[in-house]
């Protein structure tokens, strides 16, 4: 599944709130804490981390993956272009 946000990045917290994975950011840490989400297959540390044009959230518990799909990005930008 491919998300689109507006804006060139997008923090790991909001991100996760804006699809619906968790409730608040609070919640938030406690997932990411308990190392239940993966940010380009590798377990994410902060809900604070930059997501840009291309990376790809996962939940491996439920298999569920997210590519994030910057608005405006150049490809530059792009970390897996």
């Amino acid at each position: 599944m491919e998300v689109e946000i507006s804006g060139q990045s997008i923090k790991l917290g909001q991100f996760l709130k804006l699809v619906n994975l968790v409730e608040s950011g609070g919640h938030a840490k406690e997932v990411i804490a308990d190392g239940l989400i993966y940010v380009n297959g590798e377990p994410a540390t902060s809900r604070g981390q930059s997501l840009v044009d291309g990376d790809v959230v996962s939940v491996p518990s439920t298999g569920d993956a997210v590519t994030i799909v910057a608005d405006g990005a150049a490809p530059e930008e792009r970390r897996n272009s």
